[in-house]
């Protein structure tokens, strides 16, 4: 995109009251012209507009639930069925451990986190191509769009996780005093869903094959995941910590320890899930507000 340069000539004149009027014009220019390399992520003027993410947000829950027969039962039937797949072949036939604990609430255990961070994905990746006439139209922080698609997934996993309570409590497990450390693994699948979805969304308005490439990377990224098999097939602590690095392992593994009361503490592994989380939000940050610019003439 050619850069254009726009200089505004400010004219001010100054006179006096004496007999003798003394009149001084000058000219300022000031130089208008669009930013270069990585910019600034403005995060105050994203709280400017907290309104608007809010209601961008609501949005996407009518949306979601506008003219649908089951409404809100989708957020259970995804996960429910996949669980009962789950438990048919890998904990029937496969006879795959399970940590000790029941299969089916094992893996329902695992999707919960899973879901939220796949919906959260596929949503926010074909956001902004999905918001193009706003886009055009009014500017307002681009980051509002791709956040607020992820935000509105979190009605989905409040459903799920009842859901998940009730198949507890049919099972008799009482989560642990390691419940405490649930709010943190839920911010880490959020982080984790958004950094990813900042990257694929900013580069599907340049490539618009990216979207084609998103269901691919969902399923590999699922069997990526110990959510089907677990984690402690891997005995080496220094390959678990390499395990790590997709950030999803620690988000499961957290889940299945302080719910389900699994001797697997994520130790090293949660570290570098969440420096990986850390490290795909930020890159994810400046690479959105660096192509952001271009999204108005190209989307």
């Amino acid at each position: 995109m050619q850069t254009e340069t726009t200089q505004v000539a400010i004219e001010t004149e100054v006179s006096t009251n004496n007999s003798d009027s003394l009149q001084v014009k000058s000219e300022h220019y000031l130089r208008i012209e669009p930013s270069h390399g990585w910019v600034s992520l403005k995060l105050r003027e994203l709280w400017e507009y907290r309104e608007l993410l809010y209601f961008l947000t609501w949005r996407d829950i009518k949306v979601r639930y506008k003219q649908t027969v089951l409404g809100a039962a989708w957020a259970v039937i995804q996960p429910f069925m996949t669980m009962v797949v789950f438990s048919l072949f890998f904990g029937g036939l496969a006879q795959i451990p399970s940590d000790g604990v029941p299969y089916p609430i094992w893996s329902y255990t695992a999707l919960v986190p899973w879901t939220f961070f796949a919906s959260g994905l596929a949503a926010s990746s074909n956001s902004l191509v999905g918001s193009a006439n706003l886009i055009k139209k009014v500017y307002f922080p681009r980051l509002t769009i791709p956040i607020a698609t992820v935000l509105s997934g979190a009605i989905d996993f409040v459903i799920a996780f009842v859901v998940l309570l009730l198949m507890m409590l049919v099972f008799g497990i009482v989560p642990t005093s390691n419940v405490i450390f649930l709010p943190f693994f839920v911010l880490l699948a959020f982080v984790t869903s958004l950094g990813v979805g900042l990257w694929l969304s900013a580069m599907n308005v340049q490539f618009r094959d990216v979207r084609y490439t998103i269901p691919f990377i969902t399923q590999f990224w699922m069997f990526a995941t110990p959510i089907a098999y677990p984690s402690s097939l891997i005995e080496n602590d220094t390959l678990r910590a390499i395990y790590g690095i997709n950030p999803m392992a620690g988000v499961v593994e957290g889940f299945r320890w302080t719910l389900l009361g699994t001797d697997n503490a994520p130790g090293p592994v949660i570290i570098v899930s969440s420096l990986a989380a850390l490290a795909l939000f930020v890159s994810g940050l400046y690479y959105f507000r660096r192509m952001e610019k271009s999204f108005a003439d190209v989307v």
